[in-house]
């Protein structure tokens, strides 16, 4: 935006130059009655200042009229030159501080997504994972890819997801995740390799365009595989069969508006959650429904009981509005025990 500030000053003050010498043309000509070209000539050495005679001898009026034909000119020449320079800086040396601004952002990222691939579907990963306000870097190999995605206010990396130095620039040591979403199969298995190479724990999401892919994907380290044609044909068959139940469930999944969604609560070692029954945590945070509870083993449960306990390294997929869901992860923050956030209900009287 301020390149193109720049560029529009630059023009205002190449058409103001260019009435200032019209307008000195016409001066000449109505007050001293001189030709055309004399004009002309006149009012270009006066704007310039390069010290030439006058053409003619001037009248008063003719000198006065100068006098302001030399102060518009030097005025419009200085305002053309400071624009000049304001448009070189924000131009090459703006794109460059823009760029290096990006680099300072990327290199303190923390506990963000990874996106390899700003393609249509990389794109909708990264407007889901932003609407959900969590931290994110793409990668992409374009430079048109890479520009868009600037301008959509995107960090993003230049370079080829398939190469270390592409994966380690985009912080993957202390990545919440990468979701791997090229176009070509080849290199999604090799981005996948790489990545689990380079951070072991980290979980990875990758896209598959066949069923070969996927199964090869799966032995490269992947966690979960997606092929997204099958994905778009079984939802078009839902919408067909069931559209407000899907439509509910995509609002509810997606945090469509924020007002009703379903997440993910750890529940790490020093959890305030650890040791609670299931009742005890719906009464602590009203509204606040527990859908279904992972044990650390990796079993699911269902619509666990009230008396379920949650034990160290479970999971809670809860259910709520994002404000009750906000409390209870707010809970779970370092620094809280399990006797300030749950209490236990008192007994009947």
């Amino acid at each position: 935006m301020r390149f193109l500030g720049a560029l529009q000053d630059l023009a205002r003050g190449l058409g103001a130059l260019l009435l200032v010498v019209v307008a000195g043309t016409i001066g000449y000509r109505l007050i001293e009655g001189w030709s055309f070209m004399d004009s002309l000539f006149m009012t270009i050495t006066t704007i310039t200042t390069v010290g030439y005679a006058e053409v003619h001898p001037l009248s008063k009026a003719g000198q006065i009229f100068t006098v302001f034909l030399i102060l518009g000119g030097v005025g419009t020449a200085f305002y053309i030159l400071t624009s000049l320079v304001q448009y070189m800086l924000e131009g090459e040396f703006g794109i460059r501080i823009g760029r290096q601004r990006m680099e300072a952002k990327i290199r303190r990222l923390s506990n963000h997504f990874i996106v390899c691939g700003y393609g249509r579907v990389g794109q909708a990963i990264a407007n889901i994972l932003r609407q959900q306000g969590v931290k994110l870097v793409t990668i992409d190999r374009d430079r048109e890819v890479v520009n868009k995605a600037q301008r959509a206010g995107y960090l993003i990396i230049h370079g080829d997801a398939t190469k270390d130095e592409s994966l380690k620039q985009s912080r993957i040591d202390s990545a919440r995740g990468i979701i791997i979403a090229l176009g070509d199969d080849a290199d999604i298995i090799y981005t996948t390799l790489a990545a689990k190479e380079l951070n072991a724990m980290l979980p990875i999401v990758a896209r598959a365009n066949n069923e070969d892919a996927e199964k090869k994907l799966l032995q490269a380290g992947a966690h979960r595989v997606v092929a997204p044609e099958i994905i778009g044909g079984a939802r078009m068959a839902r919408l067909a069969l069931r559209p407000q139940a899907v439509e509910f469930i995509e609002a509810v999944l997606f945090g469509k508006e924020k007002q009703l969604l379903v997440e993910e609560i750890e529940a790490a070692k020093s959890s305030p959650l650890v040791g609670s029954t299931i009742k005890e945590i719906e009464e602590q945070f009203a509204g606040i429904r527990i859908l279904a509870l992972k044990e650390k083993n990796g079993t699911l449960i269902p619509n666990p009981g009230p008396h379920s306990i949650v034990e160290k390294e479970s999971s809670l997929i809860a259910f709520g509005t994002f404000e009750q869901l906000q409390s209870i992860e707010g809970c779970c923050q370092p620094g809280r025990t399990r006797t300030q956030t749950v209490k236990k209900p008192r007994a009947n009287r």
